[in-house]
């Protein structure tokens, strides 16, 4: 079922979604939705929060967020007349691409040598940030919520008292001994 929230339609989020579910693809929120392609059966970038993470501050990339949509759409009509697509005017231009299509899209202007890569690197990072650590949330909240991502790479879960302890070593051996001024928490003094 649809959300009932204004910012789904909004173009800016449309194109950015569309662009972030290319980057690490999920499954359709509702049946009618636009931006997800639908080409995976579990969660991808968008229900991780990629626009959640997109938009904070610290990305450096938020105030840019508006014109690099509108640059891949521009982009997007320019590869569609070269390819003679027909685009569905009722969404944005990269939205209304297939999904083989964006992919090809984010392949050219990621190429090493597009004047605008950078931008669209620092997009797909992002993206994948969003999916691989939940980089916008703390990782306790995340994992109670089912974040895809983590959820999907098998994170353990914090003891109960919200910690993360580990009773084997991921190395199958001791690396190093605790710092003598570790407190109980696992903090330095």
């Amino acid at each position: 079922m649809r959300p009932d929230d204004a910012a789904d339609d909004d173009p800016r989020t449309m194109t950015l979604e569309a662009f972030a579910d290319t980057i690490v693809p999920g499954a359709k929120r509702w049946p009618g939705d636009r931006a997800v392609a639908g080409v995976s059966a579990d969660g991808g970038a968008v229900d991780s929060g990629a626009l959640e993470l997109l938009e904070m501050p610290a990305t450096g990339v938020t105030a840019g967020l508006g014109a690099l949509a509108q640059t891949l759409n521009a982009h997007t009509t320019a590869y569609a007349e070269e390819c003679g697509l027909a685009l569905d005017d009722t969404v944005p231009p990269f939205v209304s691409l297939a999904y083989e299509h964006r992919v090809e899209l984010v392949r050219r202007l990621t190429t090493p040598g597009h004047p605008e890569k950078d931008g669209w690197v620092l997009l797909a990072l992002f993206s994948n940030m969003a999916y691989d650590s939940a980089a916008h949330m703390s990782t306790a909240d995340a994992l109670a919520a089912g974040h895809p991502g983590l959820t999907a790479m098998g994170f353990a879960l914090p003891d109960t008292d919200g910690l993360w302890r580990f009773p084997r070593f991921s190395y199958g051996r001791k690396l190093a001994e605790p710092h003598p001024n570790t407190t109980p928490s696992g903090s330095p003094e």
